[in-house]
């Protein structure tokens, strides 16, 4: 169980940051946002993933995908971050 929690954390920072360098512009995000980010973008990626292949029925649609879909999703979560909070300016 603790395994799967830090292969978590480790696959929602690089899925998070990964997410971060592909969209252009910044983000006031700090390192546990951008973890949270992944995460988020892994549950959106099992999801899609679920609606176009139809894997794992056993699971259902809610579960955590892998890499590439975690970044996938990530962009997705990313964008409608952006699109929810506006394009306010990011203070230093």
């Amino acid at each position: 169980m603790l395994w799967f929690i830090l292969t978590m954390i480790l696959l929602g920072l690089v899925a998070g940051a990964v997410a971060r360098l592909v969209v252009p512009g910044r983000d006031a995000l700090s390192i546990p946002a951008t973890i949270g980010l992944g995460l988020v973008g892994s549950f959106i990626g099992g999801f899609l993933g679920y609606l176009l292949f139809g894997h794992d029925f056993d699971e259902g649609a809610f579960q955590p995908s892998g890499l590439v879909g975690s970044i996938i999703g990530a962009i997705i979560a990313l964008l409608i971050y952006r699109a929810v909070n506006g394009r306010r300016p990011v203070r230093h």
